[in-house]
């Protein structure tokens, strides 16, 4: 009996921890259910970084429309501690060749990579809109990450606003009018004239800003350095011919001149300004006394950076920016023979020149596709890399490895800092900080977090401080794509690319004068008036956006 009482009362306390163990369970379940079903219900706010949510492994694909782009992610320390901290990996692809055809050809497939990174003024950005072919990022944002509303500039998603009321993408190195004010006098521009050091102290430093002053300069350093190791010295550098024209000789040539951009609050025609003509009438003359050598007319840009960084220039009007490596070369040969910034080319009254730096339309915008393969993710990485978080991660990297605080200021290491100003190349491989991936990149934080440039870079950056004009309401004015305006647009800047080595190749003034009325004329035939509506339009359009 008392064995028999025994194995019931086992049984019977077996039966109670079994049943009491299944109602802890149940308990646990239905808490944890709860809890689970409250952190989904948990609405993430304007105040919370989405991309904390979730930072499991995924991949994006990211086209960017420059050929000359060829960093990868991952194997240096930004892109992957980037990773390691949310998750996400990319995948940069960039076309071989023309990046028009490349873009096109993707936009006809219907079909695009996850994000596109593309100059905002390229007939593509607009396609790819008008085509339905990306994402509203305002609809992206309200939908899964509200925090890109905190980390973004109003008046940037003012002005990218399309007709339909969304915006479709955000721009990189881009100012508002309030942050042009706040950084202008440290603020740089692109937009040079320079001179080879040695040879321009030898001749005197003349001056160079008139045209007699110009030619002269010009022709006495071809006949003290007719040589340079062996190679014939070219006088005068220009950024490449191209189908609709010449960057030195158009916008670059006319902010020197200070010519300006409307007159009365109509947009003035700055291709018919008095000063501008007589200016590529002394281009002509140049090359009349053989001082533009045929070089000019053909080199792309790698032809060009060989010639720079054998110092085969004495004077270029030029991007400081696209030789920074060919000065660094030159500089380790020889700090005399780098290049430096003077004034170049002004008008009557000696006008310092207005240069530009970089306004609210930014360099580039990127957009993400409607055929993204985790919009969540997109949205929330895109609101990181804009915040300040994100900004710090890919400008510094990773704490202790390329940076650190020195006098509560983070800094980067000292030997991070002598690669970086020592060979950008190798800097980008090996830690890919200071903006190597610089899609989203804030220029103001970076005038702000930047170390002090050395030489040789130093003086041409310095030199255009204090002389940046802030262009953001005439950006975006010139029509493009298949609108009339558009096709009309074209059809001038292939007529004005056509004829302006012809005017600085004419053997007398009086050709120069016939080929310039030819333009005047075809560019009227073309539908110059239907340009100029288009541009009168949008001018006063982006006043009403700026003022908002």
């Amino acid at each position: 009996m008392r064995i028999k009482s025994l194995i019931r009362t086992l049984i019977l306390l077996m039966l109670v921890g079994a049943f009491l163990a299944a109602c802890e369970d149940m308990e646990k379940n239905e808490t944890g259910f709860q809890e689970a079903e409250k952190a989904e219900e948990q609405p993430i706010t304007r105040d919370q970084p989405g991309w904390k949510v979730d930072t499991s492994a995924i991949t994006f694909d990211w086209y960017v429309n420059f050929s000359w782009f060829t960093t990868q992610w991952g194997n240096n320390i930004v892109s992957d501690y980037i990773t390691e901290k949310t998750g996400v990996k990319i995948n940069f692809i960039s076309p071989k060749g023309n990046e028009n055809e490349k873009i096109n050809t993707m936009i006809a497939s219907g079909s695009l990579p996850d994000f596109i990174t593309i100059g905002w003024w390229e007939d593509g950005a607009k396609k790819m809109i008008e085509r339905d072919l990306v994402r509203p990022l305002d609809e992206l944002a309200e939908e899964y990450d509200p925090y890109f509303f905190k980390v973004t500039d109003d008046s940037k998603l003012e002005w990218y606003k399309q007709e339909d009321g969304h915006v479709y993408g955000y721009p990189n190195a881009s100012s508002s009018p309030e942050d042009f004010d706040r950084y202008k006098g440290v603020k740089p521009s692109n937009q040079t004239f320079l001179v080879r050091k040695d040879m321009y102290e030898a001749l005197g430093r003349p001056d160079m800003r008139t045209s007699e002053g110009f030619l002269d300069a010009l022709k006495e350093a071809q006949e003290r350095f007719p040589e340079v190791n062996g190679e014939p010295l070219i006088p005068l550098g220009l950024h490449e011919f191209t189908s609709d024209g010449n960057d030195s000789l158009e916008e670059h040539l006319q902010n020197f001149l200070a010519i300006p951009m409307e007159q009365e609050g109509e947009i003035y025609d700055r291709k018919t300004d008095p000063e501008y003509i007589e200016w590529l009438k002394t281009f002509r003359r140049a090359n009349e006394m053989g001082l533009l050598s045929k070089d000019i007319y053909i080199d792309k840009r790698a032809q060009m950076e060989e010639k720079i960084s054998k110092g085969r220039y004495f004077a270029m009007l030029y991007q400081r920016s696209d030789m920074e490596a060919q000065q660094k070369e030159l500089y380790a040969k020889d700090p005399d023979s780098v290049y430096i910034a003077v004034d170049g080319p002004a008008n009557a009254d000696l006008d310092a020149p207005t240069l530009p730096a970089d306004g609210i339309s930014g360099w580039t915008v990127t957009l993400i596709s409607k055929d993204v393969k985790d919009p969540e993710r997109a949205i929330r990485f895109l609101s990181y890399l804009i915040s300040d978080e994100g900004q710090k991660d890919v400008f510094f990297g990773k704490k202790g490895v390329t940076w650190d605080h020195v006098n509560g200021e983070k800094q980067f290491l000292p030997e991070v800092l002598d690669q970086l100003q020592s060979d950008r190349g190798s800097f980008n491989q090996k830690y890919g900080a200071s903006y190597t991936y610089w899609m989203l990149m804030d220029t103001n934080r970076y005038l702000e977090w930047a170390p002090d440039p050395v030489a040789p870079l130093k003086q041409s950056i310095d030199w255009t401080k204090g002389k940046t004009v802030n262009f953001s309401r005439f950006e975006g004015i010139e029509p493009t794509g298949t609108s009339e305006a558009g096709i009309a647009a074209s059809k001038i800047e292939e007529e004005w690319g056509r004829i302006l080595p012809l005017l600085l190749l004419a053997e007398s003034e009086e050709e120069f004068d016939q080929l310039f009325q030819s333009f005047l004329e075809k560019r009227e035939e073309y539908g110059l008036s239907i340009v100029e509506q288009h541009r009168q339009k949008v001018y006063e359009e982006n006043q009403q956006k700026l003022s908002r």
